[in-house]
């Protein structure tokens, strides 16, 4: 997987990739990560997905890893993980 380039954001630390002929943006907050993968040739440069992270994408990514958060921490209180 090549790194290409991060993308800047106040509250996650956002990094393009290529690999296999498509691009991947991989999404961090704290201990979880979001992948997104589109076709390379959808595109007709990298930038292009930079102009994607917008706010209504990052509102839907928040929401996201809330959800990720609720669940796991779910599942690790249903098998006595976490008291």
């Amino acid at each position: 997987m090549r790194y290409i380039k991060d993308i800047p954001n106040p509250h996650y630390k956002i990094a393009l990739y290529q690999w296999n002929s498509k691009y991947i943006i991989k999404i961090e907050s704290g201990m979880y990560e979001q992948t997104y993968k589109i076709d390379d040739y959808e595109l007709a440069s990298a930038d292009e997905l930079e102009a994607c992270m917008d706010e209504a994408f990052t509102n839907a990514v928040a929401i996201r890893f809330d959800e990720m958060h609720t669940d796991f921490n779910g599942t690790l209180i249903r098998h006595n993980v976490l008291f």
